[in-house]
């Protein structure tokens, strides 16, 4: 595991609490469920371009997705 993956990871799973804690105050399944996503992630991908590639996606899901 080399550094960028590292704060890649770390970076990514702060947000993944962000929209955990605002998922879960506003009743939303899309950001609570896109949180937990963004936390758990990182611990499975070992490549930076496909760490960025799916923390991206998953930041925008709710965004585009509302429910």
């Amino acid at each position: 595991m080399n550094t960028a993956v590292l704060l890649w990871g770390v970076l990514f799973s702060a947000i993944g609490l962000g929209f955990f804690v605002y998922g879960r105050r506003q009743r939303m399944a899309v950001p609570l469920v896109c949180g937990v996503a963004l936390m758990i992630y990182p611990y499975f991908v070992e490549n930076t371009y496909v760490l960025v590639a799916i923390g991206a996606a998953l930041m925008g899901v709710p965004y585009f997705v509302r429910f």
